[in-house]
């Protein structure tokens, strides 16, 4: 996978620094030379350049790049700026870096659908999301084991949890179970609704818009997600 992270403060660095240590390509990115020479040696490539800069931003692989990053962390300005370059470069997925409510509301107006809060959130969980397909969140437990919220595989849809085999054909344990549906708001939209099930029992049914909770050592996590 390739990635451009704009903005190498603590969260911005400690990401691209987890993505490129996974096997990664990322481009770091930020306006003071001092943070991009420091972690040059950590980050596959380092580039100090201003993201608020159409031209200089239409010079970067975007068409070749993956996912896009903004984790801007202070100036919110660049960061509404950055965020809606990319946005109008067409870029394949767009993540922002969230500094207040009223900031989020002003990404989720440019639409940016996928926002971070990295007081909230750890680099560590969001390399792990970026990372894996089909992970919804994760809790480390240490450097082996997680606790992951996965999206059901469309290889497991109508299989109850028992056929599924992910306890004895990946040594995963299934926590629970979340149902995803929709509903109607009082104004007429539609909105995601989310149901935890509660203890997950082997003739649980698995449906591919749902979601799974696991635990287990990363490595066979990895393999179960990788298999769909």
């Amino acid at each position: 996978m390739k990635y451009i992270i704009v903005g190498l403060g603590s969260f911005g660095a400690s990401l691209a620094e987890k993505l490129t240590e996974q096997g990664n390509e990322v481009i770091g990115i930020d306006t003071n030379m001092d943070k991009v020479d420091n972690y040059k040696e950590r980050i596959s490539h380092t580039i100090c350049m201003d993201a608020t800069d159409e031209f200089t931003v239409s010079g970067l692989p975007l068409k070749d790049t993956d996912i896009v990053v903004v984790a801007i962390g202070e100036d919110k300005g660049a960061s509404v700026m950055a965020t809606a370059l990319f946005k109008n470069f067409q870029v394949k997925r767009l993540i922002s870096r969230s500094i207040d409510e009223l900031h989020e509301k002003v990404l989720h107006a440019i639409g940016v659908d996928e926002i971070v809060h990295p007081e909230e959130e750890s680099a560590e969980r969001w390399a792990k999301k970026l990372c894996l397909k089909g992970v919804v969140d994760s809790f480390e437990l240490n450097d082996d084991y997680s606790i992951v919220e996965v999206s059901v595989p469309s290889r497991l849809h109508g299989k109850t949890i028992k056929e599924s085999n992910i306890r004895e054909g990946y040594n995963l344990l299934v926590l629970t179970t979340i149902a995803s549906t929709q509903e109607k708001a009082l104004i007429g939209k539609v909105r995601n609704v989310t149901r935890v099930k509660g203890v997950a029992h082997p003739d649980d049914m698995l449906n591919k818009e749902d979601f799974i909770v696991v635990y287990g050592a990363n490595k066979d996590i990895k393999k179960f997600l990788r298999e769909d």
